[in-house]
C-alpha cells in the first residue's frame, strides 16, 4: 500500500512528519510484529532438510571433543538410544529436531552434560516462534513439539500424537479465530498468536498425510481455509490499527488559527493513555489485559489430560486441566526468547508522572499498552491523517505476502511438501 499526503495543506502532513513519528515508535519497540519466524518458515518448507544438516554441522564445529561426545549422547538419549529419525530432516520433525538441538548445545556449553534430566523439561515461562508457550496455542504446539523426538521412529504412535494434538489446535485456532472477529479481541499478540498456530497446524496436518493418516485432500482443505482466514484477518487488525492509533503534538505548537494546543486541547489522548476515553477502547484493554489471565500450564502430554480439553457440547472455548504430572517443565527452545520490556519501550507512566509527561511532549498511541511520548512538531490539526499514515506504515512493515505466500503454496509445490520424506541421522563431525 502507498500512502498519498501531499500538498500544503495546513492539515496534511508532509511524508518527513509520518516518517519521523513511526521511526520513534519503531525505536521504542512499539511498532508491532506480527510476522511469521524465520525458524518457522523455514523448517516448513522444502529446504527443511538442508537447514537441518546445516544447523547440525555449524553447532559441531564450535564444541571441543569433550562437548561433542555430551552432544551426541544426550540426544541419542533424547531420540530413544537411536541415531537416526524417520522423516527428522522434513516439517515438523525436522522443525522440532532443530528446537532440540539448539536446546541441547545451549545447556552442554552452559553447564556440561546433564546426565538423567530431559532436556525439554528445563525452560519454563519462555516465549516459542513469538508467541507464549503458556497461551492455549502456544502450549499446544510447545507440547507437540516437545513429543516428537523420542517418538518421531515409531509411527504408529507419531500419528496417535500428531491426530490429538490437530484436534486440539484445530479447536483453540476456531475459538481464537471467533474471538478475533466477532468478539473484539483482535490485538497484535492475537494475531500473530493466530498465524503461528495456523503455520503449525497445517504443517501437523501434511505430515499425517506422509504417515497416510488423512487423505490429500484433507490438507488441501485445511491450506485453502486458513488462506481465507488470513484475508479476512488482515482486513479486521487494520480496521484494528485505525481505532487505536491515536496522536498528539507536543503543546506549544500553533494551529491554524494562530493558537497555541493547551492541555485541555490534549484531554482526549490523555484519556486513551489510560484507555478510558471511549467504548472501543475499554473493550481492547478488557481483550488485552484477558490474554494474560491464562495461568502458564506446563507438563509431558498424558492421557488423562485428554478429557480436559475444551468442552464444546457445553459451549465452553477455555482450554482447562492441560496440567501433566507435578514438577515436568517443558518448553519448546530453539526461537525461545524471554520477553522483556524497558520503560523506554513501553511508556506506561501514569498519575503525576504522566502528567508531567505530557506537559512538555506530544503522545504517539499505537494499541493498549503500546505508547510513547514525542517530540516531533506540526500542527494539531495534522493529528488524524498522521494516525492514518502511521496504519498504512504499519501494516507496510509486516511481511504479509510472506505470509500470504505460507498458505498459497501452488498445487505442483504443495505436491512435494507431501511426498518430503528425508531422514535424518546423528553423525559426529
Amino acid at each position: 500500500m502507498t500512502m498519498l499526503l501531499t500538498g500544503h495543506s495546513l492539515c496534511l502532513p508532509s511524508q518527513a512528519t509520518v516518517q519521523e513519528l513511526f521511526s520513534v515508535a519503531r525505536d521504542a519497540g512499539i511498532v508491532p510484529d506480527i510476522s511469521l519466524d524465520p525458524v518457522l518458515t523455514t523448517f516448513l518448507s522444502l529446504d527443511s532438510s538442508a537447514a537441518l544438516e546445516h544447523q547440525y554441522t555449524s553447532i559441531q564445529r564450535s564444541m571441543t571433543e569433550e562437548q561433542l561426545a555430551a552432544f551426541h549422547n544426550n540426544l541419542t538419549s533424547e531420540l530413544g538410544g537411536s541415531s537416526r529419525v524417520s522423516y527428522g530432516g522434513v516439517g515438523v520433525v525436522a522443525l522440532a529436531l532443530s528446537i532440540l538441538f539448539d536446546l541441547v548445545s545451549q545447556q552442554i556449553r552452559a553447564q556440561g552434560s546433564l546426565v538423567g534430566e530431559s532436556s525439554t523439561h528445563r525452560l519454563q515461562n519462555q516465549r516459542i516462534f513469538g508467541i507464549s508457550s503458556s497461551s492455549r496455542i502456544g502450549w499446544i504446539i510447545h507440547s507437540y513439539l516437545s513429543e516428537i523426538p523420542g517418538i518421531a521412529n515409531n509411527q504408529e504412535k507419531m500419528a496417535e500424537i500428531t491426530e490429538l494434538h490437530d484436534n486440539w489446535l484445530k479447536l483453540e485456532l476456531i475459538d481464537h479465530f471467533e474471538r478475533m472477529t466477532n468478539k473484539k479481541r483482535m490485538g497484535s499478540e492475537s494475531m500473530q498468536q493466530w498465524l503461528v498456530g495456523a503455520a503449525v497446524h497445517l504443517h501437523m496436518r501434511i505430515h499425517q498425510v506422509r504417515l497416510h493418516s488423512v487423505p490429500t485432500g484433507s490438507a488441501e482443505s485445511l491450506r485453502l481455509s486458513y488462506k481465507t482466514g488470513f484475508s479476512r484477518l488482515v482486513q479486521g487488525y487494520t480496521a484494528y490499527l485505525r481505532r487505536n492509533i491515536q496522536e498528539t503534538a507536543p503543546p506549544g505548537t500553533r494551529g491554524p488559527s494562530g493558537q497555541r494546543q493547551t492541555s485541555a486541547n490534549r484531554s482526549n489522548l490523555s484519556n486513551m493513555t489510560s484507555l478510558s476515553s471511549n467504548g472501543h477502547n475499554k473493550t481492547n484493554m478488557t481483550s488485552f489485559t484477558r490474554r494474560f489471565e491464562v495461568p502458564p500450564v506446563t507438563g509431558r502430554l498424558n492421557q488423562t489430560s485428554i478429557t480436559n480439553l475444551p468442552n464444546k457440547a457445553s459451549g465452553s472455548s477455555e482450554v482447562i486441566g492441560l496440567n501433566g504430572p507435578k514438577g515436568s517443565d517443558k518448553t519448546a527452545a530453539a526461537t525461545v526468547s524471554s520477553n522483556t520490556s524497558t520503560a523506554s519501550e513501553l511508556n506506561m507512566s501514569t498519575g503525576g508522572s504522566m502528567t508531567e509527561e505530557l506537559a512538555s511532549h506530544g503522545l504517539l498511541v499505537i494499541e493498549p499498552l503500546r505508547n510513547v511520548s514525542h517530540r516531533v512538531q506540526h500542527h494539531p490539526c495534522e493529528s488524524s491523517a498522521i494516525e492514518q499514515g502511521l496504519v498504512t506504515r504499519i501494516i507496510d512493515a509486516q511481511d504479509l505476502e510472506d505470509i500470504r505466500e505460507f498458505f498459497l503454496y501452488s498445487e505442483k509445490l504443495f505436491r512435494f511438501l507431501l511426498r518430503q520424506s528425508d531422514g535424518f541421522e546423528l553423525k559426529t563431525k
